[in-house]
């Protein structure tokens, strides 16, 4: 058993907060901005670097209204009351499936005002996006929040917030974990592409389709309620597998071959 004591806070200055949580989002753009400049320099991107600049904000602004409107689904007894508690991002509360619907509409605003491929960005996109996703739930781990189920076992974790004789699973850290692996997955198969030449939105769908597969699985251990056995999080994952499941498994099964080839 471990009692939770870690402070969100990384540092203080005055009035202002430096926390870990916000970092993690500061990181996945930045890292994000890296590595489509990397791909536009080696020519598997025709965009000018004002361009990328320009992706990387719209990418940002849809993650972050998307992630936060969607947390009134999850909360409405506080966002509803005070909608104001939407701007406070740096205290941790995204919606992952908010966020990524609200990148996709950025993405595709960007894609049609550029005249560029939505799914060949969407691929890019892929690895460094998940990778953001994994610190971030590191970050909510440091917040004390969303807490897992209750257990018993050695590696239990007493939250902040929470009856202090209850033993949860540290389950954020479990879908850290979860997305690390499918980032290591999604990192291969875009190193892949330069010999592979895989279609595009293949490298997407699988995001799509693991990340979803690994959110419907982790969530049995977390604490939230449940609409006929599932999880508000879980029915959006099965969605989320069925769609890019239909298409990586029907569409793209020449480039499966190409990954045993």
């Amino acid at each position: 058993m471990w009692i939770h004591n870690l402070n969100p806070v990384l540092l203080s200055l005055g009035p202002f907060e430096i926390r870990w949580y916000g970092l993690a989002y500061v990181f996945g753009a930045l890292f994000s901005l890296w590595w489509l400049l990397y791909w536009q320099k080696n020519g598997f991107l025709e965009l000018s670097n004002d361009d990328v600049w320009d992706f990387v904000f719209y990418a940002l602004v849809g993650v972050l209204v998307g992630a936060r409107l969607f947390m009134i689904i999850w909360q409405p007894g506080i966002y509803l009351l005070h909608p104001l508690e939407l701007l406070y991002v740096w205290k941790g509360g995204m919606s992952f499936h908010g966020g990524f619907v609200g990148i996709m509409i950025g993405g595709w605003l960007f894609c049609r005002r550029k005249k560029v491929s939505f799914l060949q960005i969407a691929d890019l996109m892929s690895f460094p996006s998940l990778l953001a996703l994994g610190l971030g739930r590191v970050a909510n781990f440091m917040n004390g929040e969303l807490a897992g189920r209750l257990f018993d076992g050695s590696w239990c974790v007493v939250f902040p917030g929470y009856d202090a004789s209850e033993c949860r699973h540290p389950s954020t850290l479990y879908a850290a974990g979860k997305r690390f692996l499918v980032a290591g997955w999604l990192y291969v198969l875009s190193m892949r592409q330069v010999t592979s030449g895989f279609s595009a939105g293949f490298i997407f769908w699988n995001f799509m389709f693991f990340e979803g597969l690994g959110r419907f699985i982790v969530d049995f251990w977390r604490y939230d309620e449940l609409y006929f056995a599932l999880s508000l999080g879980q029915w959006m994952s099965l969605i989320m597998v069925l769609v890019a499941g239909y298409f990586l498994f029907r569409q793209y099964k020449d480039d499966w071959k190409k990954i045993f080839a």
